[in-house]
């Protein structure tokens, strides 16, 4: 009988490897660079909120599933939170929206 055997995958490693010997993997990464930042914002406030998924949907009035479509969209282009749906995280999240640009 065969022994289940994961094999070992770090996809921040596999990404810096790509981007150094793919430019077209380059570019299309670091075109989502906003995106990936966004979602890690909202991730690290939810987690400072000390908060679930289903906390913040409860606070926005939403469900679970929506919130979960909210953090995934960030990561995927399959839509873009409107202002007033992240100022809704924010405040579930005990925070204040604040936009700057670089």
């Amino acid at each position: 009988m065969d022994k289940f055997n994961p094999v070992a995958f770090d996809p921040k490693a596999h990404a810096a490897q790509k981007r150094t010997s793919s430019a077209v993997f380059r570019d299309a990464y670091d075109a989502l660079d906003d995106e990936f930042a966004a979602l890690a914002v909202l991730l690290q406030t939810r987690k400072d909120a000390g908060m679930t998924q289903a906390e913040v949907a409860a606070k926005m009035g939403v469900s679970q599933p929506v919130l979960a479509r909210i953090e995934s969209s960030l990561g995927n282009r399959k839509h873009a939170p409107s202002l007033a749906t992240l100022r809704k995280y924010a405040a579930a999240c005990g925070k204040r929206l604040t936009i700057f640009m670089q």
